[in-house]
């Protein structure tokens, strides 16, 4: 697979077709103007535009877990980093594109370019929050690339927490971690730590993240949720 001469409408074609063995998905495109701090691509200059890869739901869930099961050390100490890497940084070579990742520096704006790709906010939990995925998704990697690409993924049409008053994930947090201004990350390990922790939140996922009722059908297998929270508590 290499396509560094193909058109725009090529590219996100193979680019897609190369990460669904993998469960993963072009999660949207930013297109940089010739004013902003693009990202730079391996030769200097500044990136045109970067596309975004993440999962939805539990997608990448099996094929992680196959290889990672095929590994003597489990894929050392930041196993989905490291498959990561080794998914797309191939694509990324054959594509003639720089490959970033959320792990590494230089630290990029992930954050902000799915805000700006796919029109979403975050949760109170910190979490972007889709209104079909909910809190069920998140993003791997991002290929820059040194021209304008075609928009991908899904744009979101309001943001759900704004709709909800009840606000269940707040009353769900055990480690009262959670409220309307802030989440308190040594809160939550703390609880963690504990008793309760491991026997609530730590084997059968976040009770605030289960509790929003948006994307519900998303939401993560079983393992996948002990593999986060156990990396959330270290």
């Amino acid at each position: 697979m290499t396509v560094p001469s193909a058109t725009a409408d090529k590219i996100i074609e193979t680019v897609r077709a190369a990460l669904q063995p993998h469960g993963l998905f072009l999660r949207g495109t930013v297109n940089f103007s010739s004013a902003e701090a693009a990202p730079l691509l391996a030769d200097g200059r500044r990136a045109a535009s970067v596309v975004l890869i993440g999962n939805i739901g539990g997608s990448l869930w099996r094929p992680f877990s196959r290889w990672r099961d095929g590994l003597p050390d489990r894929g050392g100490a930041d196993p989905l980093d490291t498959w990561s890497k080794a998914v797309i940084q191939p694509i990324a070579a054959a594509c003639d594109a720089t490959a970033y990742f959320p792990s590494d520096p230089p630290w990029q704006p992930f954050q902000q370019w799915a805000m700006r790709a796919e029109g979403l906010g975050a949760s109170p939990l910190g979490i972007l929050i889709h209104p079909r995925y909910g809190l069920w998704h998140g993003y791997r990697g991002a290929l820059a690339f040194d021209r304008p690409l075609p928009e991908t993924g899904e744009r979101a049409a309001g943001h759900p927490c704004d709709r909800c008053t009840a606000k269940p994930c707040i009353a769900a947090c055990p480690g009262s971690a959670l409220t309307d201004e802030r989440f308190d990350v040594g809160l939550c390990r703390g609880h963690l730590r504990g008793e309760a922790g491991r026997a609530g939140c730590l084997s059968s996922g976040c009770l605030s993240r289960n509790a929003c009722p948006v994307g519900a059908g998303y939401r993560y297998p079983e393992g996948q949720l002990r593999f986060h929270m156990a990396a959330l508590s270290l």
